[in-house]
């Protein structure tokens, strides 16, 4: 609720705090890691293993998604839209397993979109040049302040949108169980039994709903729409 716990700082550059967020991404790119290295282990030219058949499948999932939404000559990027969304959605399942999402810190998000920024620029210039490039904001006069506040506006709305849903989903259950539970205690009070005044009876059932919602559907469809904006914004601009 207050953010991410700082564990300790580094004496260095004025201290650098290590937060549970990078902690935990660190974990999430262990594993991530782990996984591949899995999948990978012992690949033969015609599969004949599961392990090979499904990262075969997931890879060429993510190439037929690229291709569909960015054209073949873009899909160098492949393999950074398929880091982004890995990385993206375990971070907020995370959340499953007792960790703090990563996405629910800006800063996580922030970089992301950053990047993803970055990445749109240096696309324009390798397309049109720097002249091109700079000219692409003066389309018409005009609009050139709009042009700028826009493109400038584009990574900050990426970031918030998928901090904003998580953070949020992570905040209103984090409240609505503490809600359940104090509404358990004042009910249950009335039980003689203490064994049976422990137990948060309406703490069963409706988060488990609420957590369908908040942790699967919203952190499958943050992601999607981060990596589909990523897509689009860097397609666009070599255009």
């Amino acid at each position: 609720m207050n953010g991410p716990q700082i564990y300790f700082t580094i004496p260095v550059l004025g201290g650098i705090p290590i937060t549970e967020t990078i902690v935990n991404t660190w974990i999430l790119i262990a594993f991530i890691t782990t996984v591949c290295i899995f999948l990978t282990r012992g690949m033969k030219i015609i599969p004949t293993g599961r392990r090979q058949q499904i990262a075969e499948k997931l890879v060429t999932m993510l190439y037929n998604l690229v291709e569909e939404v960015m054209g073949k000559k873009y899909i160098k990027f492949a393999p950074y839209i398929g880091a982004l969304f890995t990385i993206s959605i375990l971070g907020s399942l995370s959340s499953l397993t007792g960790m703090r999402p990563i996405t629910a810190d800006l800063s996580t998000t922030l970089g992301w979109a950053l990047v993803t920024f970055v990445m749109v620029q240096v696309n324009n210039i390798r397309a049109h040049g720097v002249g091109g490039w700079l000219k692409s904001f003066t389309q018409p006069v005009v609009m050139t302040p709009l042009n700028i506040i826009s493109e400038i506006a584009n990574p900050i709305s990426m970031s918030f949108r998928h901090f904003g849903n998580i953070a949020a989903g992570m905040v209103i259950t984090s409240l609505i169980y503490t809600a359940l539970a104090s509404l358990s205690s004042f009910v249950l009070q009335i039980v003689p039994s203490v064994f049976i005044q422990s137990i948060p009876i309406f703490q069963a059932g409706l988060p488990a709903i609420l957590s369908i919602y908040f942790d699967l559907f919203t952190s499958f469809l943050q992601a999607y729409i981060f990596c589909m904006l990523t897509m689009v914004f860097v397609q666009s601009a070599g255009e």
